[in-house]
């Protein structure tokens, strides 16, 4: 099996979960010992939403990782403003990651319902938002949020997402299981459809929550089908039942797939 890429999103996904609090001094811990354990990309956080996660990114560059990328985490611009003019967007630059991830809407009914804006000013938020951070960032991972959910309902739409992301200049796709709620033999057929109709040129991802038990197995199917990056959180922690457990897909993915 060829190369499969190691997301870990503890330091903001893992933030996530009850009773889970990290200081600075912490994360940055977690960090090198991610870094140590050969994790390819570290998520520290959305530099956007509080000063610790600021905090973390001017500290993490006192320290030398021998492996890992650093990650920043946000979303793409908000409606009727620019890229240039989003504080998010901003944000994300200024805290000089190595790598940028932001998410975006997949789902018609929440581009609808919760942005209260047309499919198409949709597609251009996408667009807008990983154009304009390609240009100021070394590196831009797009996370299709609510991906699997989207393209049942209208598979068309998803799909012109995920192609606003490329064009966009995103190196990886990530699919997003945002609401747990997929199953493995559903994983495995979407993602498959994914990469054939994008092809080779991007990396997808799978990104899986655990509310019905399923992100392991759904992680795994999506490798099956031509993923070949994986976010999760070390131990699952993450909001409501949590995040897929890279302790369980790490060695699976080694020793049972047999990937590098």
């Amino acid at each position: 099996m060829s190369r499969v890429f190691l997301y870990d999103t503890t330091l903001r996904d893992g933030t996530q979960a009850e009773d889970v609090s990290f200081l600075v001094a912490d994360k940055i811990r977690i960090a090198q010992k991610l870094d140590e354990l050969g994790i390819d990309y570290i998520e520290g956080g959305w530099p956007g939403s509080n000063p610790k996660d600021i905090a973390f990114f001017k500290d993490v560059k006192k320290i030398t990782l021998n492996h890992a990328k650093v990650a920043a985490f946000g979303s793409t611009r908000r409606a009727k403003t620019t890229p240039d003019k989003d504080n998010n967007i901003q944000t994300l630059i200024q805290a000089e990651p190595d790598t940028v991830t932001i998410f975006g809407k997949t789902w018609d009914f929440h581009v609808r319902e919760a942005l209260r804006i047309s499919l198409e000013e949709n597609l251009e938020l996408i667009y807008d938002s990983l154009a304009y951070l390609k240009k100021n960032v070394p590196e831009v991972v797009y996370d299709a949020e609510h991906f699997f959910d989207g393209y049942k309902s209208n598979p068309e739409f998803s799909m012109r997402a995920l192609e606003s992301a490329i064009i966009s200049g995103a190196t990886h796709l990530v699919l997003c299981d945002t609401n747990g709620g997929s199953l493995p033999f559903e994983v495995q057929d979407i993602v498959g459809a994914v990469q054939r109709h994008v092809g080779n040129d991007v990396i997808i991802g799978i990104h899986c929550h655990d509310d019905t038990g399923c992100a392991v197995a759904n992680s795994l199917a999506a490798v099956h089908s031509g993923a070949r990056h994986v976010q999760g959180t070390l131990n699952g922690l993450g909001e409501r039942t949590g995040n897929t457990n890279l302790t369980t897909v790490i060695p699976n993915l080694q020793l049972k797939l047999g990937s590098t």
